[in-house]
């Protein structure tokens, strides 16, 4: 039996495969080594049935996560996977990585992340190369959920939010100016809460202010992170992944047909993909 997972900030999908069969499908909270401790994954495993009724059975794990920039946060997953599923060889790897395999295979591509944070990297039809990206919630992530999240908030506070959009806010948020610093400067995972207010934004996705910050983003993203691999590999397929690309599809299209950049796929969870992928290799 084999087990894939894909991790986002919010959520870590997962499939467990015998013999080809899909055998659970399931979510469970998020695994990020920058905020999860292996106690914590532990505790998380432990209160699945899935995970429980399974983990002497699993021969074969690929986890892919965010938080994984260092050797020391990936030894963080691994023994972790290691400690509960005790016959089982783990691999871990990027989110990126996923979401190259998924899209590209074996294929050389451009591929992207937009979700809660943001990143892209170019894919040899191999490996994912190593580039300056994913630097995280604080130093970037533009045009991601909480790259939205944080322009919305600041609006708000400051009361540069059209009226109509500040009374939505507050009808469905009750967040107070002191609520929403808490939340950022003193809780844990700010990230997590920044990244909260997707629903927001469909909602009132054709009003104009709020169409204007999701290209705004989109702009910033493709200009940051798309643009400089485009001009290195230029022609090849570009592909995303993640739930505001997914979301906003037709205005993240439309910023990158302005560059010059055609979008050739969007997926908004690679995990199906990748359950393929894994099945058929072992």
């Amino acid at each position: 039996m084999i087990a894939v997972v894909y991790s986002g900030s919010h959520y870590a999908h997962w499939r467990l495969a015998d013999k080809g069969r899909t055998v659970a499908s399931f979510k469970t909270t998020g695994i990020n080594p920058y905020f999860n401790d292996e106690k914590h994954i532990t505790h998380l495993f432990n209160k699945n049935i899935n995970l429980i009724h399974h983990a002497e059975e699993i021969k074969r794990i690929y986890f892919f996560g965010p938080g994984l920039a260092s050797g020391e946060l990936k030894e963080i997953i691994y023994n972790a996977f290691k400690a509960f599923f005790k016959f089982a060889r783990v691999t871990v790897g990027h989110d990126i990585d996923a979401v190259a395999l998924a899209c590209c295979k074996n294929t050389q591509g451009i591929v992207c992340i937009c979700g809660s944070g943001t990143n892209a990297a170019w894919y040899d039809g191999r490996k994912v190369k190593p580039n300056n990206y994913g630097l995280g919630y604080i130093l970037a992530d533009e045009g991601s959920g909480n790259w939205q999240g944080r322009q919305l908030l600041r609006a708000y506070i400051t009361h540069t939010l059209p009226d109509d959009l500040s009374k939505k806010f507050e009808k469905k948020y009750n967040y107070d100016r002191n609520t929403i610093l808490d939340k950022v400067y003193k809780q844990k995972q700010p990230a997590l809460f920044l990244s909260s207010f997707n629903d927001f934004f469909i909602d009132n996705r054709e009003d104009n202010y709020i169409k204007g910050l999701i290209k705004t983003g989109f702009e910033k993203l493709v200009n940051i992170y798309l643009l400089p691999l485009y001009k290195q590999h230029e022609g090849v397929g570009v592909h995303f992944s993640g739930s505001i690309a997914t979301h906003f599809q037709d205005d993240l299209s439309s910023v990158a047909a302005n560059a010059g950049i055609e979008i050739e796929s969007i997926v908004r969870s690679p995990i199906n993909n990748l359950l393929t992928y894994y099945t058929n290799k072992n």
